[in-house]
């Protein structure tokens, strides 16, 4: 394949020269599809690729390139400065000079600075180039909102099993840029725990194809590659986890949902996934702790000491002894009532005392430790509950006399909560009590 050494690894061998053969993004380059269309029309735009490693990203770059007959000039984000960043321009421009095209494309865009980000768009409005970005970060937290709303954002998906071992095929039987003059054959076992052990990434499955074949044992007038020989390729764990970016706080928010749906099956496989990919427990027990306080609240309120309990365990035995706890925690924090109450609650009160000034404390409510303190009235017509009926002070006022009482907290009719409400609701009907008594 002209530009391709055959001494390239496999997986820039394999890479796509029409759009046809491009393994899953169906969304994106079926027929009728946005890709597809961009292609069939030899038009190009600016847009960032957002997805995981592996996905297509920069393969979708050169199929656009190739058919929208424009020059192809390439950024990494992770090597590149101000100088090249110039360079770059400069060929654009020298590119429109002679009525070429140019489309740029950056990978790892989000790597860049703002003042980095921000040099490009001048480039793009004139029509320097197109400019298309690749990044496995959500763009909306990484590019600069000048720079993104000059830019319409595809998202890639993980590749499927199936697009996988549809890789692996075509690389199998490609007898000119794949490995088809091998005479390999692979089990179907084996199959299955590659396109598994790839995890969505297409790259990564043809690297472990290709070092899977240099180890592949003589059988007959074949190469096999069985199962025993991926799982000695595989080692230990080749589990995609992100401890910075998207799938490290997807993974999280997976975990945190199902506790909040009630669903301990989930909750355990999420707080396994993060585990076994390297999370840090001590990072997960805070989080856990959270959902205690945010999603169980008073409905349960030993879940809270019981997810202190698992913090607390974690530290005395570490992993992987101490993460049995926390899953006692989460499975727990899964399968009682739950109440976000008090989240609520502590919300309203928070956004009334930043919007609000700052009301001074009603002289009833204020220590009198001083003469001077009690002469200005501190402290008097302070009713002390204990001493009242039932302990409660039917009517009194705890809130500023210049601000309307509010009502925050509104337990569920859930769990302990439950029987707060009850609690509540009676000494509701105290005060109204008090209120027609002493109108």
């Amino acid at each position: 394949m002209p530009g391709i050494s055959p001494h390239a690894p496999l997986a820039d061998r394999m890479r796509p020269q029409q759009v046809s053969e491009f393994a899953g993004q169906q969304h994106l380059v079926a027929e009728g599809k946005p890709i597809h269309r961009m292609v069939e029309s030899q038009r190009a735009h600016s847009m960032i690729l957002w997805g995981p490693p592996g996905t297509g990203k920069t393969t979708l770059a050169r199929l656009i390139a190739n058919h929208s007959r424009a020059r192809l000039l390439t950024l990494s984000a992770v090597h590149a400065g101000v100088k090249d960043i110039r360079a770059v321009v400069e060929q654009a421009q020298q590119n429109q000079m002679i009525g070429e095209k140019t489309l740029l494309f950056v990978d790892e865009v989000h790597r860049f600075n703002k003042s980095q980000q921000d040099g490009f768009l001048p480039h793009i409005e004139d029509g320097t180039f197109d400019f298309i970005g690749a990044t496995t970060e959500n763009p909306s937290f990484e590019l600069n909102n000048a720079l993104l709303s000059r830019l319409r954002v595809y998202v890639l998906k993980s590749l499927t099993k199936g697009d996988i071992i549809d890789v692996l095929k075509r690389a199998l039987q490609d007898q000119h840029k794949g490995l088809g003059q091998q005479s390999i054959e692979v089990s179907d076992d084996a199959m299955q725990l590659l396109a598994a052990l790839a995890d969505g990434d297409a790259r990564r499955a043809l690297n472990m194809l290709e070092i899977a074949a240099d180890l592949a044992r003589a059988v007959d007038d074949i190469q096999l590659i069985d199962e025993q020989t991926i799982k000695q390729l595989a080692g230990d764990n080749m589990r995609r986890f992100d401890k910075g970016g998207d799938a490290f706080y997807d993974q999280i928010s997976a975990l945190h949902k199902s506790v909040r749906g009630s669903s301990p099956d989930a909750s355990l496989y999420w707080l396994a996934r993060m585990l076994d990919g390297g999370a840090d427990p001590f990072y997960v027990a805070r989080r856990v702790v959270r959902m205690a306080s945010e999603d169980i609240g008073n409905a349960d309120p030993r879940a809270l000491q019981l997810a202190l309990n698992a913090w607390e365990t974690l530290e005395r035995l570490g992993s992987p002894e101490g993460e049995l706890a926390l899953a006692q925690a989460v499975s727990y924090l899964a399968s009682v009532p739950k109440s976000n109450a008090v989240y609520m609650a502590w919300n309203k009160a928070v956004d009334d005392v930043r919007q609000q000034g700052s009301h001074p404390v009603p002289l009833h409510l204020r220590n009198a430790p001083t003469k001077l303190m009690k002469e200005l009235g501190a402290s008097q017509n302070y009713r002390y509950a204990h001493d009242e009926t039932e302990a409660y002070a039917a009517g009194e006022n705890y809130f500023p006399d210049d601000m309307k009482p509010v009502r925050y907290y509104e337990p569920v009719d859930r769990g302990l909560e439950k029987k707060i409400a009850e609690r509540l609701r009676y000494l509701g009907q105290l005060d109204q009590a008090y209120w027609k008594h002493n109108k």
